[in-house]
């Protein structure tokens, strides 16, 4: 199912470990704990508030900007308040404190011994950026249209399934974190909050990720909810003819939600029973084009990997390509997504947007996946952290954290927008060392 990603044992090369500073408790939005005293969904618990005066944290005072509208720059975009000079592996170091532990590993983990998973970081951490200098480039403009939806930077929130696993609100929060944000969120159909809660978020731009079920009227009355409830476009997950074995949910015993939480997209009917989601191995290119004959709306198709499939996505229809190996979550061994991105883009040849999801975790992942052809990214796994760790605040505090860091990012690069970032802008490290060390005899 679709969902979020890194190795809790492993301490990335990139941010060694350290303690994060406290976590606020999450907003009155948030609404009251569900389920049993100290049970599974019952959220963090709260911590102290953190006070105004604090010096780590400098003023808090002050409205947050609306990401779209007035004066532009890194500065004016930062997260401010108790989370302000964090970084995205704190608000993960802060959740891993406040999940139950089996929660954390569902959305942490990945397939087989997670070797994909821990790639998909570390390639970024492989290539370095080359920036270009005195292009009196001055502020980057970062909004993107993608499919006729507005957002404020190109980094959507990815679909991830169960977040009333990390925070009681669950996806309604997040969606109203991505509003303010002013960006697209994909709605899981593995979503433990209703699309059409979801879509009561003010300023919600929504998409949603969907499973084509063998039962294909229900599939269509899925798809007839998404479009009721105001998505813009059809997320179609094309990798997952079956589910990847994640070992530590084995391990965990964890194979679905407590008994009190339901995959609300799944329900056949306003009181009906909750389907399970079918993985169907006979999944075909067919499909995709029954899809295009249900709806008018875009279709996205999520998981292509081989340049090929680029193509035959278009052909069947796809209004764009989602490169991605699902987070490490199915096939273990795949290369990370950010080194399979520079083939799909040249076989798609600008046809369609390409976008990709797989380990980002800065600002400056953002500028190398735009840079190789990306037309976005998606992020998964930190806007859960965010969540765990401080409710629809914590959201919204990595989603500015990462626009902060963007802007930043393409400001020294010299882009006055996405269309100044090109393939030369981007190093590969460890390659370029090969080939200038190993001349051929």
């Amino acid at each position: 199912m679709s969902s979020p990603v890194h190795d809790p044992a492993r301490t990335s090369p990139r941010d060694p470990a350290r303690t994060p500073p406290p976590v606020p408790p999450p907003g009155p939005a948030n609404g009251p704990a569900n389920g049993p005293a100290n049970g599974p969904v019952n959220g963090p618990p709260p911590l102290p508030a953190v006070p105004l005066s604090d010096p780590r944290y400098g003023p808090t005072h002050g409205p947050v900007r609306d990401p779209m509208a007035g004066p532009r720059g890194p500065a004016a975009t930062r997260p401010r308040g108790p989370m302000s000079g964090w970084r995205l592996r704190d608000f993960e170091d802060a959740a891993r404190e406040r999940l139950a532990p089996a929660h954390y590993d569902y959305f942490a983990g990945g397939a087989g011994e997670e070797i994909t998973l821990r790639a998909n970081e570390a390639a970024f951490d492989r290539l370095a950026l080359v920036p270009r200098v005195l292009r009196g480039a001055g502020i980057p403009e970062t909004g993107v249209t993608l499919l006729n939806s507005r957002a404020s930077m190109p980094v959507l929130v990815a679909p991830t399934a169960f977040h009333r696993l990390a925070d009681p609100q669950g996806e309604r929060a997040t969606a109203r974190a991505a509003a303010a944000a002013g960006t697209i969120m994909i709605v899981s159909m593995a979503a433990t909050v209703a699309v059409e809660e979801v879509a009561a978020a003010p300023g919600a731009e929504l998409w949603f990720q969907l499973y084509v079920q063998p039962d294909l009227a229900f599939t269509e009355r899925v798809v007839r909810r998404a479009e009721s409830a105001g998505c813009t476009a059809l997320v179609v997950t094309a990798d997952s003819p079956v589910m990847g074995v994640r070992e530590r949910d084995v391990r965990n015993g964890f194979h679905d939600l407590p008994a009190h939480l339901h995959c609300e997209n799944l329900r056949d009917g306003p009181d009906g029973p909750v389907r399970p989601i079918v993985m169907w191995p006979e999944l075909s290119w067919e499909h995709l084009a029954v899809l295009r004959r249900m709806t008018d709306l875009p279709l996205v198709v999520k998981g292509v990997t081989h340049p090929a499939d680029a193509r035959l996505a278009i052909d069947h229809g796809a209004a764009a390509i989602l490169v991605s190996n699902h987070g490490g979550r199915q096939l273990d061994g795949m290369p990370a997504a950010i080194d399979l991105l520079p083939d799909v883009v040249a076989e798609v040849a600008g046809a369609v947007p390409v976008l990709m999801d797989g380990g980002v975790r800065r600002g400056t992942d953002v500028v190398k996946a735009l840079a190789l052809g990306a037309a976005a990214v998606g992020v998964g796994r930190p806007v859960l952290w965010g969540r765990a760790a401080g409710g629809e605040a914590g959201a919204a505090g990595v989603l500015g954290l990462l626009r902060a860091q963007f802007e930043e990012a393409m400001t020294l690069c010299g882009c006055a927008g996405l269309a100044g970032l090109s393939r030369d802008m981007v190093r590969d490290t460890v390659r370029d060392t090969v080939r200038d060390t190993v001349r051929p005899c």
